[in-house]
């Protein structure tokens, strides 16, 4: 199971928000790239890169910070956050993302979504299916789709979506552990026709202590997101190493 550190920005800044609620920002670090340099040392591969700001502007924003650290660190990046038309897409990549994850755009535009996913090929396109009580969310978590968590990721993988990142929004910077049941259901759902492509499930939200990390890996999550765990020291980096 991958271990992907997450590292959010707003203002060009490390922060974490709880719940997706941007009026509980905390910053962490004033320097990103400092951060994933830190992650990197420790032996990590990968990082969850999200552009907080450009969710609320609903287009690229710190495409910068993404861009100094692909130049300055070896690590692959996943890059979400506002990306919703190809000239976005094509900032990220040419910034230095090795993959994109698109939400709100596969509720609204599926067309489009669709043919990121035709052009650049399921290894590079993650789903996003991020959902408060079961319900697709979007806009940076500041709406709530009709769209049923289930059948919205189902649906998308039809159309051979590989990788998906589910965050369950009411365990977000909670640190009070990750929806172990809502995965379970995602997996076993997913599994269940010969036809589908198997999807890779990434566990994002609540993570609070490092011994939820076996019981994620078991029930089959292909990754898992952490983010404030790290930052508040509950899980440390080194704790982390046996998992890579």
């Amino acid at each position: 199971m991958r271990i992907i550190p997450a590292i959010d920005i707003i203002d060009g800044k490390c922060v974490r928000l709880t719940k997706g609620d941007y009026n509980t920002k905390k910053i962490y670090n004033e320097n990103p790239l400092e951060v994933a340099k830190q992650f990197e040392a420790a032996g990590i591969e990968y990082l969850h890169l999200v552009d907080l700001d450009g969710a609320k502007a609903k287009h690229i924003v710190n495409y910068k910070i993404l861009e100094q650290i692909a130049s300055k660190t070896n690590l692959k990046i996943d890059f979400g956050g506002g990306l919703k038309s190809d000239e976005d897409l094509h900032i990220a990549f040419n910034s230095g993302a090795k993959q994109i994850t698109g939400g709100s755009i596969a509720v609204n535009d599926y067309q489009m979504f669709e043919s990121w996913l035709e052009k650049y090929g399921s290894t590079k396109i993650i789903l996003g299916a991020d959902c408060m009580d079961r319900k697709i969310a979007i806009s940076g978590w500041q709406e709530q789709s009709s769209l049923e968590v289930i059948p919205f990721i189902k649906n998308y993988q039809r159309k051979n979506v590989q990788y998906v990142i589910c965050t369950d929004i009411s365990k977000d910077g909670m640190l009070e552990g990750p929806s172990f049941d809502l995965y379970r259901e995602i997996i076993e759902e997913c599994s269940n026709s010969s036809t589908d492509q198997s999807i890779k499930l990434i566990a994002s939200g609540g993570i609070s202590q490092i011994d939820e990390l076996p019981k994620l890996k078991d029930l089959g999550c292909e990754g898992v997101i952490i983010g404030k765990a790290i930052y508040e020291n509950r899980i440390s980096l080194k704790e982390l190493e046996e998992f890579y």
